[in-house]
């Protein structure tokens, strides 16, 4: 038996006036601290050095890599700033932080990407499986990650967000192994005023295609499906996330329009381990980045964009509404890069 848990009609309070961009900059700094006191002291000793030469490279590849930027990533970067070096003569290790910084933004500008909110407006994905243009509601948005990664949350604050956006949202608990995602995804709902479409047990697959046909028949712009938690090494699971996308599919043969990987910063290099396996079983769209708290190492972002450049739409820095923010290179860059 399905439920549909709707939250009290008590009037949705304005949104709040976005924090100044200074502000959410000071937050990005405080939660790439980690990465910043892996590359900081070095970089700054390495940017004194004097001349540039074989040795300084080394440092800057080993610096790189002790920050999660990995191999692959690490190389290119390095590659980059010697092109650099040479186009524009540099000589001195102190000129070295503006092509580092130059080359980090160029090996990442690929993964920006304000995610589509308008039907037509040709702001989709590039690897979107569904076209927006001309598409009909809802607008369903899969979410998938390992345990943990802050899944159910980050659909809460999606919520919100898109609310701001001014679209009407559904959520669909989908993490029917777990009694407490769905009780955290009901509380999400009424904190955001949001019909959440819930089944104490059953099939994942069978809750987010009802709530598929419920947002159709309200008229919802926008549908978050929560699912459950799982190891890229669970293949039974990950057959099962696979049958997920199915259903969805005979529910709406143009979804889902989003499948999104949320990503716990923290894991580092597993990360990407993560990225490929999720990828490979599903052609993700686009991951969230979650937990930029001070203890994660942001360069896996990095590592991501040299060996699976795939959009990061979204980044999390802390527990708050106002702390899902768009991905930003620019701010990403200086924020790790001081």
């Amino acid at each position: 038996m399905f439920s549909f848990f709707k939250s009290s009609d008590k009037t949705t309070e304005p949104a709040k006036t976005e924090e100044k961009q200074e502000g959410w900059l000071q937050k990005l700094k405080t939660g790439l601290t980690k990465s910043r006191e892996k590359l900081g002291g070095r970089l700054t000793s390495l940017f004194s050095r004097g001349k540039i030469d074989e040795a300084l490279y080394d440092e800057l590849e080993e610096i790189l890599l002790s920050a999660d930027v990995g191999v692959t990533a690490s190389a290119k970067l390095i590659e980059d700033v010697r092109a650099r070096v040479r186009k524009e003569r540099l000589s001195d290790a102190s000129q070295l932080k503006d092509a580092l910084k130059g080359a980090l933004g160029q090996l990442l500008t690929p993964l920006e990407r304000r995610m589509d909110t308008g039907w037509g407006a040709g702001l989709g994905p590039p690897r979107a499986i569904g076209s927006p243009a001309g598409a009909t509601k809802p607008r369903i948005i899969m979410l998938v990650g390992v345990n943990g990664a802050g899944k159910t949350t980050t659909i809460g604050k999606l919520a919100k967000w898109y609310q701001a956006e001014g679209k009407s949202v559904l959520l669909a608990a989908g993490d029917t192994f777990r009694a407490a995602a769905r009780e955290q995804l009901m509380v999400w709902g009424d904190r955001n005023n949001v019909t959440v479409i819930t089944q104490e047990k059953g099939d994942s697959a069978a809750v987010i295609f009802d709530a598929i046909q419920a947002a159709k028949a309200r008229g919802v712009d926008i549908v978050l499906a929560d699912t459950a938690g799982r190891l890229p090494t669970q293949l039974h699971l990950m057959e099962e996330i696979k049958k997920v996308k199915r259903v969805i599919q005979k529910a709406d043969p143009t979804g889902p329009h989003e499948i999104l990987l949320v990503l716990d910063a923290n894991t580092g290099q597993n990360g990407l381990s993560q990225v490929q396996i999720f990828d490979d079983a599903l052609k993700l769209t686009g991951l969230v980045v979650t937990k930029l708290d001070g203890t994660a190492k942001g360069g896996v972002i990095a590592a991501i964009a040299g060996t699976r450049p795939i959009s990061i739409p979204f980044i999390g820095v802390g527990e708050a509404l106002a702390d899902l923010r768009p991905f930003s290179v620019n701010d990403f860059v200086e924020a790790l890069i001081e």
